[in-house]
């Protein structure tokens, strides 16, 4: 039997809103025939305080350095992305670096901000299949 390719991604995330976000971890660690690794900083493992200028420098250094290598970034699309720096700055850097980027839609949730929509290679709903599919398609 071959083996599974083993997807690395980053999760963008709000850490206020950080119930999303270990909703997806769970659902991709539950996924049958899958195997990830996380490259994303939880809220309970933070960098840096993002709130000084010097941690302001260091964090999107250490997001630079987390998104980088990974196959695939995976973007929640919740409504409070549209007022996030850190989300907004992830997603650039995933492009600076021609990463595919996946769209994450909220269980429940009718409307996804915009500029996520523009950006994100697809836009899936809030589901194991949907999001495996997706990664497996777009992942490079």
């Amino acid at each position: 039997m071959p083996s599974l390719k083993t997807y690395d991604f980053f999760i963008s995330h709000a850490w206020f809103y950080s119930k999303g976000y270990n909703r997806v971890v769970e659902l991709l660690n539950n996924a049958p025939c899958f195997s990830w690794r996380n490259y994303s900083v939880p809220e309970h493992d933070p960098v840096v305080d993002p709130n000084t200028k010097v941690g302001k420098r260091k964090l999107s250094d250490e997001l630079d350095q987390q998104i980088r290598p990974v196959n695939c970034f995976l973007v929640i699309a919740g409504m409070y992305a549209n007022h996030k720096y850190w989300i907004q700055k992830e997603v650039k850097i995933a492009q600076s670096y021609g990463k595919p980027i996946v769209g994450l839609i909220p269980w429940g949730q009718e409307r996804t901000p915009t500029y996520i929509q523009e950006v994100a290679d697809i836009m899936v709903a809030w589901n194991t299949s949907s999001i495996v599919q997706a990664i497996r398609n777009y992942a490079l």
